[in-house]
């Protein structure tokens, strides 16, 4: 399965994806290159695919949402998208920040 490397806008100019933009943004801040984890999660019947983002050598960023296979790419352009957001220090979204704050006090046990 192939992906093109610069997505076609509406208006049918070239826009530069997320992965490409964090990419920049590394080389030009003279950080190491981002490296990207696809992962799967099996739900019923059916696979369902995100993606996380290594930035700065160590630093993990998990994309927001779960894709079929078919878009897998999306989910490494939100992982992206999420990671040069963080970088550039740009303050999270309020649907963010609610789900942050909702995830607050949950306890995670080992299975």
């Amino acid at each position: 399965m192939s992906y093109p490397i610069s997505p076609i806008s509406p208006t049918g100019l070239r826009s530069s994806s997320w992965q490409d933009k964090l990419q920049d943004h590394c080389r030009r801040t003279q950080q190491h290159p981002p490296v990207f984890n696809i992962v799967s999660d099996r739900r019923g019947g059916r696979t369902a695919w995100s993606s996380t983002v290594t930035i700065k050598g160590n630093q993990v960023v998990n994309a927001r949402f779960w894709y079929d296979g078919q878009y897998v790419n999306n989910a490494k352009e939100d992982a992206a998208e999420v990671a040069l957001q963080q970088l550039m220090g740009d303050p999270a979204s309020p649907q963010q920040q609610v789900w942050a704050q909702g995830r607050q006090g949950l306890k995670v046990s080992g299975i």
